[in-house]
């Protein structure tokens, strides 16, 4: 395992993400623990010493697991990260109460890392208001006490309102996660995020390396030019190639939903990768195409289905509209699978209430897109 030095300690570069462990059934909310705390046990075992949750993962059961998966280990010998869900700006002031089941949850006493949330243009107001909801005033606090160790925050917004948070809270900052990937190299403006961290000595963590699993279903047609440069490697070793060879980040978290995607990933962090400039400018070319496709950037994070009150599998729908928007040719894909659910979690079962636009790291219109999709499906 490939580490780097954050202060005074070293973190594996590849990080344990929670946010996509196993399930039964197809149910987000119900985790296959026994699965999972393998999964964690090879993980720790291979050199892994980082590791990600955070509230609203798999309906707060994420944070429950790892936190009982970690517990067979001495707690000095990994790192455990949490965060603040300010993705749902209903949770603003009631951070203490949040916290404290966080700890609950995880078993612990402290977090080693802990991050306020998404910021976003939906909160980035209710995260600059310290006076009226005192969130970084609380998270000062639970540093001093030693129940945080270090303070950071994630974001999927766009560069002026992370600018906005970091000229306001960056004397507190300590590290940023970010959305980095060769498709949000520019569409997420992630280049300029990276820049600023470096100039500011932020220590800079990715999440969504992988953007959710878009960057490793590449067509033929995307992976030619690939093979023809390395002609072994697969998709999920060029997406992290390219995430590694960029100055200054840290730690990379991969949500891996089971063992052969934990295998496959530990063996690529064996050693070190670095991409030449040719094979860089080719997986940029792709990453633009991909930006420029027809569909929406689900990521299939889950924040919204904890918040439709029709309860319909929204990243499913999501992955479906884009399939049939994106491969005309297999159009009968996306009536075909609809076809096996009962009507009402069909997309026009959609009541347009935006709930789970609001809490979207994507800032998708989901009602738009649930709309668009039911009228192509003819509902």
């Amino acid at each position: 395992m490939q580490y780097f030095d954050f202060q005074d300690i070293k973190l594996s570069a590849l990080g344990f993400g929670a946010m996509r462990l196993p399930v039964i059934d197809g149910n987000d909310n119900d985790v296959d623990e026994a699965a999972a705390l393998d999964m964690v046990q090879y993980a720790y075992d291979h050199g892994i010493n980082y590791f990600d949750t955070a509230w609203g993962y798999h309906g707060g059961n994420s944070e429950r697991v790892l936190g009982r998966a970690l517990a067979r280990y001495p707690r000095e010998s990994f790192y455990l990260a949490t965060k603040f869900p300010g993705y749902d700006t209903s949770n603003f002031g009631k951070h203490e109460s949040i916290f404290a089941t966080q700890l609950e949850r995880c078993g612990v006493d402290y977090f080693d890392f802990y991050l306020m949330h998404n910021v976003c243009e939906l909160n980035i107001e209710q995260y600059l208001n310290d006076e009226k909801f005192g969130t970084l005033s609380f998270y000062r606090e639970q540093k001093a006490a030693g129940r945080i160790k270090h303070l950071g925050f994630s974001a999927h917004g766009n560069f002026d309102t992370f600018k906005r948070f970091m000229d306001a809270y960056g004397d507190d900052i300590e590290f940023c996660q970010i959305q980095l990937n060769y498709m949000d190299w520019e569409f997420q403006d992630a280049r300029k995020k990276v820049e600023y961290l470096r100039e500011r000595g932020i220590a800079i963590m990715v999440m969504e390396p992988l953007r959710g699993g878009i960057l490793i279903s590449l067509d033929d047609e995307d992976m030619a030019p690939l093979r023809e440069l390395r002609p072994n490697a697969g998709a999920v070793e060029w997406a992290f190639s390219f995430v590694r060879g960029v100055e200054g980040v840290g730690t990379i978290l991969s949500g891996m939903s089971n063992m052969e995607q934990l295998q496959q990933n530990v063996a690529l962090f064996e050693e070190a990768d670095v991409l030449n400039d040719q094979e860089r400018d080719a997986l940029l070319a792709i990453g633009r195409k991909l930006a420029g496709a027809k569909g929406v950037p689900c990521t299939k994070c889950h924040y919204c289905v904890s918040h439709c009150p029709m309860d319909l599998d929204i990243p499913r729908l999501l992955e479906l509209y884009n399939e049939h928007l994106s491969r005309p040719s297999f159009a009968f894909i996306a009536p075909m699978a609809l076809g096996a659910m009962p009507p009402e979690k069909h997309p026009s079962a959609c009541i347009g209430c935006g709930s789970c636009s609001a809490v979207c790291p994507q800032q998708i219109d989901i009602p738009e897109a649930l709309a668009d999709f039911a009228r192509l499906m003819g509902e």
